[in-house]
């Protein structure tokens, strides 16, 4: 089962947005996939090819109701759910601890992003080392 859901952040001021999707492994609590890009299809697309080929054929897909999830999920894999059910609670605990950790994707910071490549740097910087932690558990 694979949990999905997307966190915003910025670069260089509030007005350049960039959306962090997210797939992450429930059992393993692997990020199995990451895109940052733009909220719409184009980013949900990202996802989705960044997803391994063994989950886009098998795997069920847990999300919140976000339009583009439709779209790029096979509808009989794909459950879309609301935060009270529990179902993405897992993936939506990682975007809390990434805004812990990673200081410039705090929504009222000091230490937002100034360079695209820098950001993308950073949030691929923690995912790795979560990952490596929680192979190491």
């Amino acid at each position: 089962m694979i949990e999905c859901d997307e966190l915003w952040s910025f670069v260089g001021k509030k007005a350049r947005k960039q959306w962090i999707w997210i797939a992450m492994d429930r059992e393993s609590r692997l990020v199995v996939a990451m895109h940052i890009g733009c909220r719409g299809l184009k980013g949900a697309k990202g996802l989705w090819q960044n997803l391994p080929e063994s989950y886009r054929e098998q795997a069920l897909f847990y999300t919140d109701f976000w339009e583009a999830y439709r779209a790029i999920l096979p509808r009989e894999r794909h459950r879309a759910v609301s935060k009270g059910t529990g179902q993405t609670n897992h993936v939506e605990r990682l975007n809390l601890t990434l805004r812990q950790r990673v200081s410039r994707l705090g929504r009222k910071t000091l230490s937002f992003s100034k360079n695209h490549e820098n950001h993308i740097g950073a949030i691929w910087n923690f995912i790795h080392h979560y990952n490596q932690s929680i192979l190491q558990i």
